[in-house]
């Protein structure tokens, strides 16, 4: 099976896999927004392509207020009902109200952590299954594979990219707590 770095490693400088790939998968990401908005993707993926949510991102960004936490937080039943008639974005009612309630969520770890960046560097080096249970503590819609490719994504956890992978160096210097990473 060839992995993400091998199938985007050809593909013109264009292609939104290859953007994805080079730009932002595995990268350290600072924003709570842009967290939140990386999990808005992933759940969204959850039983679908990642084909289809690249190709919706746009769209899922304008329908969620740019990944505004506090407004999303803070929608109506009229704001829910526009999102579940959007053609935009997936329109699927456990999808969208888990959005919505982890918006809330994020907004209450905040008032405790400082930030939703903070609540993720303070649960340090746990194993992934601590860490789906940590998110399952707090969030919906967030099993194991959700969970996993979210952190992989943000730069939480290792595996983005193979250490062959010409992207690779750049994700590490992003994220310096893997600079322990060793070359083979």
């Amino acid at each position: 099976m060839s992995t993400y770095c091998e199938f985007t490693k050809d593909l013109e400088a264009s292609n939104h896999h290859k953007i994805y790939h080079d730009k932002m998968y595995g990268f350290a990401i600072h924003s709570d927004n842009e967290l939140f908005g990386r999990l808005i993707l992933e759940i969204n993926q959850a039983g679908l392509s990642w084909n289809t949510i690249l190709l919706k991102q746009d769209n899922f960004r304008k329908a969620y207020d740019n990944y505004d936490i506090y407004s999303v937080a803070n929608y109506d039943l009229d704001k829910f009902n526009a999102l579940m008639n959007n053609p935009g974005i997936i329109r699927n009612q456990l999808k969208i109200k888990a959005v919505i309630y982890n918006a809330q969520e994020i907004i209450r770890l905040q008032e405790q952590y400082g930030s939703f960046k903070n609540w993720l560097d303070e649960q340090g080096d746990i194993s992934l299954k601590e860490w789906t249970n940590c998110f399952k503590k707090h969030f919906k819609f967030t099993g194991g594979l959700i969970i996993e490719e979210f952190l992989m994504s943000t730069g939480y956890i290792k595996g983005a990219h193979s250490i062959n992978c010409i992207i690779f160096d750049n994700v590490i210097n992003s994220n310096p707590k893997w600079l322990v990473y060793e070359k083979v």
